[in-house]
């Protein structure tokens, strides 16, 4: 994601954005050590096991915490792209001179997104389920529209989520027609024309489509905190509530269960009006009341997000984290450490040394975007 910078002191780096791209990239590398499968395993039997089961997404039905970190990651890209855009103005870049900047941007979350999932041990996959790949297509969408007017990129959102709900309810493909069940919907069937193949855990490549409402309405934030308006923070509460009354309405009354597997549209708005609570509580407290203490430890990652997301994607989970294991394990293994402390401490050894990457890089200024 680009960073938030301008030449105009009247617009200030939106630090709220800064700490929750970072929030977001350090759950992740977290996650990728194995550490919230170890804090499940030992909580087993109490109460503490719930709290960590709100780090593995939901199997179907439901939302949980985990399932809010890709829409986060897809509505923050909006937002970034926004000040970027407005930075980009500023400097008397064109609209064709955007365009290009995006289209290679696009191209290059494309390559990445594809080559994580790549490389398998039984030989090259051809996937498109990844973040990136389905950030490629929903940042385009955003761009393309993004000079239009508020009401017609809302417009936009609303075709995008009925288009969704046609397509899964009306296309009546045998053997794919039922549009909530796993495996056997029209987001499977898409798959299986594009890949050959259908994903087991039930993730479809079409929800680029629904998804693209994140990143569109990350961008209308953008321009709202960028823009002269006042009561930005009660504009964003009350399309935080308005999205998530619709969304859980929407599954209460059994019209459209929340599902984030193939992103239906009652779990678009659900996840949107978390996502705008969530920046609408960082930029209240962050931006508006100045509390900036402790917000480097995760700036820091998220200055990176790019660097340490492929790190720990395609690196760490296919060498790093079972070489470092290896050496720590092995040594609290001469202290007679408990096995599952020794897995707790190795993963929070990943996680430190990924962090320390970052520190590097970030005291070198060396920063890596596209």
């Amino acid at each position: 994601m680009p960073a938030i910078i301008s030449n105009n002191p009247a617009i200030k780096r939106l630090q709220s954005l800064d700490f929750m791209r970072g929030f977001i990239m350090v759950l992740l590398a977290l996650e990728s050590t194995g550490l919230y499968e170890h804090f499940f395993k030992a909580t087993e039997g109490n109460f503490l096991n719930g709290v960590f089961l709100q780090f593995f997404h939901h199997p179907w039905n439901g939302l949980r915490f985990w399932d809010l970190i890709q829409p986060g990651f897809m509505f923050m890209a909006g937002t970034a792209m926004a000040y970027s855009l407005h930075k980009q103005k500023e400097q008397g870049v064109t609209w064709s001179q955007s365009f290009r900047k995006i289209l290679k941007r696009c191209a290059w979350l494309f390559f990445w997104g594809v080559l994580d999932y790549a490389v398998r041990p039984s030989g090259l996959s051809f996937e498109l389920w990844d973040v990136l790949t389905q950030l490629s297509f929903t940042t385009l969408v955003a761009f393309l529209i993004f000079e239009w007017s508020n009401t017609a990129q809302i417009l936009v959102c609303i075709g995008l989520l009925l288009l969704t709900e046609v397509l899964y309810r009306f296309t009546n493909v045998p053997g794919f027609d039922q549009p909530f069940t796993d495996q056997h919907n029209f987001g499977n069937y898409v798959d299986l024309l594009l890949m050959n193949k259908i994903n087991d855990g039930g993730w479809v490549a079409i929800n680029c489509i629904p998804t693209a409402v994140h990143t569109i309405a990350g961008a209308l934030v953008g321009k709202l905190l960028l823009g002269s308006a006042k009561n930005k923070l009660k504009y964003m509460l009350a399309a935080s509530i308005l999205c998530l009354a619709i969304g859980y309405g929407l599954d209460l009354a059994g019209i459209t269960p929340i599902i984030k597997r193939i992103a239906t549209s009652s779990f678009t708005f659900a996840s949107l009006g978390w996502c705008l609570l969530g920046l609408s509580t960082c930029y209240w407290w962050i931006d508006l009341l100045d509390h900036r203490k402790y917000l480097k430890f995760f700036t820091i990652v998220g200055m990176n997000s790019l660097f340490i997301y492929l790190f720990f994607e395609i690196v760490a989970s296919r060498w790093f984290n079972e070489y470092i294991s290896a050496i720590s394990n092995g040594l609290l293994g001469f202290i007679h450490t408990p096995e599952m402390l020794s897995n707790i401490i190795s993963s929070l050894c990943i996680f430190s040394l990924e962090w320390g990457m970052c520190y590097f890089l970030y005291k070198k200024k060396i920063f890596f975007k596209i």
